[in-house]
């Protein structure tokens, strides 16, 4: 434990961090704020997506986080399906 700590320390010394900053790269998780609420589904979230065909094109896609997470399981669900037909004969 010991050694690992030591050489954890000497790391950061090299890497040129202050004492401040070492004590933080220590202890990260008494630093991490704890989310007591979980987020709002209806939060409306928009994402650059790539257009296919194109290198430089993008468009932004707006959904709501509950849109979102059923796209998500829409996606999951279509591949699995795919997945498991693949092995079936007759198709």
């Amino acid at each position: 434990m010991f050694k690992a700590f030591s050489a954890s320390m000497a790391a950061a010394l090299l890497a040129g961090m202050t004492g401040t900053a070492i004590a933080q790269a220590a202890a990260p998780a008494a630093q991490a704020p704890v989310q007591a609420s979980t987020p709002d589904p209806n939060e409306l979230i928009c994402e650059r997506q790539e257009v296919l065909g194109s290198r430089l094109a993008k468009r932004k896609v707006c959904h709501t986080r509950a849109e979102w997470a059923d796209l998500k399981l829409q996606d999951r669900q279509d591949l699995e399906r795919a997945q498991t037909r693949r092995g079936m004969k007759g198709e």
